[in-house]
């Protein structure tokens, strides 16, 4: 099959069928923020999401890790067959009119996968920065690259945005999911953070019960806060209704950081959410105009 031939349209629809229930069923809160969008471009952010969700959930699921790495190694096999226009899984049949249409890059999808191996061989025990910094970039930074070029983000400035967007979101993440992360013998925290304040770094719960973890955890979060300034200065300069949904995940994922700072991390088995109440006032303020 070249790489212009078409999908069957009864194909397609069943193809959207099943993004869409996976975006749904996700509970995402970026789901607000992609309806946002014109139909061809939701449709494209969906499928991207779509792909990101199952990958995922391979890594972070129950099987072995011999069989989450098979897994995988069929996800990147069929991105090659999705470049090459021979798409045989219903997302990335998704992906194809997006891919085409947006220039979305191969080496994103790859690298994302990447991130998600690091995941399934047992994911990483208190890395050096530079190595976080990696891993933020392949689980997030290659999803930002697809995002940007989506929304319609200027070339300029766009990698610059897709890079600190994306990092701020993830180490927020890493900062949200301590507790849940140490379940799962992982800890994101960098070394350096941790070697500064005395706090272990060969165990996950060890080093969460130290009782200078917290001020580890606050060199992360002013490190997180410098990478949402960036994204704010980025988007700035670029045009803003295009960008909307940029700038919604940068409110809500800027006010759940904010949410960590008030609780603190000493108390990191309580979870901290934002309301939907508090999600859709972000979104109107924010997303409308």
């Amino acid at each position: 099959m070249s790489q212009h031939a078409a999908i069957d349209t009864s194909q397609l629809t069943a193809a959207h069928d099943v993004v869409e229930d996976v975006v749904v069923k996700a509970r995402t809160s970026f789901y607000w923020a992609m309806r946002l969008l014109p139909a061809e471009k939701r449709q494209a952010m969906f499928a991207v999401y779509a792909f990101c969700r199952v990958v995922d959930d391979i890594a972070d699921g129950d099987l072995p890790e011999a069989a989450k790495l098979r897994q995988l190694q069929g996800w990147r096999e069929e991105i090659d067959r999705l470049y090459a226009g021979d798409a045989r899984d219903p997302i990335a049949r998704a992906l194809v009119e997006p891919m085409r249409r947006f220039g979305l890059a191969r080496e994103d999808f790859i690298a994302m996968i990447d991130g998600m191996e690091t995941d399934a061989r047992g994911g990483l025990i208190a890395p050096p920065m530079a190595e976080l910094e990696l891993y933020c970039s392949r689980v997030a930074g290659a999803v930002g690259l697809m995002s940007v070029r989506i929304f319609g983000a200027p070339e300029q400035g766009s990698r610059g945005l897709a890079r600190s967007l994306g990092e701020a979101v993830q180490l927020t993440n890493v900062l949200r999911d301590l507790a849940e992360d140490a379940d799962l013998g992982r800890l994101y925290l960098p070394r350096e953070f941790l070697e500064k304040h005395g706090v272990p770094i060969d165990s996950p719960h060890a080093a969460l019960r130290h009782p200078r973890l917290p001020d580890a955890c606050g060199e992360l979060v002013g490190v997180t806060e410098r990478r949402f300034d960036e994204a704010v200065a980025l988007l700035a300069a670029m045009p803003r209704r295009p960008l909307r949904p940029a700038r919604i995940i940068l409110v809500v994922y800027r006010r759940l950081l904010q949410r960590l700072r008030q609780r603190g991390f000493t108390r990191i088995a309580e979870p901290v959410k934002l309301s939907k109440a508090e999600k859709l006032w972000l979104i109107l303020r924010h997303g409308l105009f």
